[in-house]
């Protein structure tokens, strides 16, 4: 988990070297294919909803990834100023968001795509760049970009 002292955050989040290695399943992030193996991190817990971010250079590639928040059974609570403190720390120029639903449905809830709005424009004002937010179901997971909640 991201601590607030920023030795432990960047040892948190591989950079570099480090990443190249350990993430190259994800030659370029796009929403496709990413989910499939990040969902088999040891970060989503089935009992409760966890909230994780995928920290990306200006080529699209996964630069490390950060546990934000373990919530309840069914809610998570995230603050602009916890998503993007990682991405700032480690000049990200894009996240992904991702989180799980331990009912195992994907599909987005209200407060899913409200939350989501509100990040797109935290990022908007950092000039970090919200490529999508995608939800982990049991076995399957929904593209918020994909379903059009989020504009190319």
């Amino acid at each position: 988990m991201c601590n607030r002292r920023r030795n432990t955050l960047v040892e948190t989040v591989p950079l570099c070297s480090t990443s190249r290695k350990r993430y190259a399943w994800a030659e370029r992030a796009r929403t496709a294919g990413v989910p499939e193996r990040f969902a088999q991190e040891a970060y989503f817990n089935p009992e409760c909803e966890c909230f994780v971010t995928l920290l990306l250079n200006t080529r699209r590639r996964v630069k490390g990834h950060c546990l934000i928040s373990i919530g309840t059974l069914d809610t998570v609570l995230v603050h602009p100023r916890d998503v993007f403190r990682p991405a700032v720390i480690a000049a990200a120029a894009v996240i992904v968001l991702v989180h799980n639903h331990p009912s195992g449905e994907s599909q987005p809830s209200d407060a899913d795509i409200r939350v989501t709005r509100d990040l797109v424009r935290a990022g908007q004002l950092l000039k970090i760049e919200v490529l999508d937010h995608v939800i982990i179901g049991r076995g399957e997971y929904n593209s918020l970009r994909e379903l059009g909640w989020l504009s190319s």
